[in-house]
């Protein structure tokens, strides 16, 4: 594969003490996996201490968001690509229903309660603070070039046309 920048960075085995002059050579897929563990995990432990999962959190910040309340097939459809497997958002759905943070109308549709609506400020609270955690020592203008490195990446990738990626 031709470098488009023309040279070439070897590509060396995922070093955890990596020294910043290493960096270079560094897999993407490593760091970017590691990051996504480690941050998931935080925010999912944190969670778990009020009693909340993850997945619960995005049905409530999806049913809140929008001109229409959804129905359940909508809700599990758009989350599905985001959760461990694939019935992990009707799972929440069901424990939301069932904690009566939801409910639903005559059409079938998915509408916060006042408690769901509690739940759902307090956890975008929690998700704030748990943000401040990741991003200390981090300005808003660094994490803005790192995502916007990682997007070049995954559209070089999806453009790539060699077997195995998609084109």
């Amino acid at each position: 594969m031709e470098s488009l920048t023309g040279t070439i960075t070897d590509q060396a085995p995922a070093n955890p003490a990596a020294t910043d002059d290493m960096l270079a050579t560094q897999p993407v897929g490593y760091w970017c996996g590691l990051t996504h563990t480690t941050v998931t995990r935080h925010l999912r432990d944190a969670m778990a201490k009020v009693d909340v999962t993850q997945p619960q959190y995005w049905v409530l910040n999806r049913v809140n968001g929008g001109p229409t309340a959804p129905s359940r097939e909508e809700v599990v459809t758009q989350l599905t690509h985001l959760a461990d497997g694939p019935h992990e958002i009707a799972r929440a759905i069901d424990q939301l229903l069932h904690r009566e943070w939801l409910r639903n109308d005559d059409g079938q549709r998915l509408h916060l309660t006042d408690a769901g609506e509690t739940a759902r400020v307090r956890l975008r609270e929690l998700a704030t603070e748990l943000r401040a955690v990741v991003h200390q020592g981090i300005s808003d203008e660094e994490y803005v070039a790192a995502l916007k490195v990682l997007r070049k990446m995954v559209a070089n990738v999806e453009r790539d046309g060699t077997p195995g990626n998609p084109s």
